[in-house]
């Protein structure tokens, strides 16, 4: 795949104030205030920044894990190519932080989850997404 590349200066024009200082600053939403967090509609979830496919709906689930169940929240990525993994300890503790591949944009983190089909939880910024619905 190759990668987009995109400059911080676009994107900022590009992106919302919140969208820029999650995707690029590595920043997080606020808790239950994301716009996609509800969306039960099938269709594909694609990187704000840079367009590419990260979800699809079918992998979308309504987390009850405690502390998780206030972002979206998806059991895969559409494909393990759509996205990169990498260490995260700013907060102290290891978690996995989870960014688009094609953009190198900050999404949200994945965790271990007893509710998630895979026992993967995906927990991604709804400000980091778009929806695109099936058939458009």
């Amino acid at each position: 795949m190759e990668k987009t590349k995109v400059s911080d200066e676009e994107l900022k024009r590009k992106l919302t104030p919140e969208q820029y200082r999650i995707m690029r600053e590595g920043d997080t939403e606020a808790p239950f205030s994301g716009a996609l967090l509800g969306n039960t509609d099938t269709g594909l979830y694609t990187c704000a920044a840079c367009g590419a496919t990260l979800f699809s709906s079918e992998a979308k689930f309504d987390s009850k894990e405690p502390g998780l169940e206030g972002w979206p929240s998806f059991n895969d990525p559409i494909a393990r190519e759509a996205i990169e993994l990498r260490e995260d300890n700013s907060l102290g503790t290891p978690r996995t932080e989870v960014v688009c591949r094609n953009c190198g944009s900050h999404l949200g983190h994945l965790f271990e989850a007893s509710d998630s089909k895979t026992g993967q939880h995906f927990c991604i910024n709804s400000a980091c997404l778009n929806f695109q619905p099936k058939g458009s």
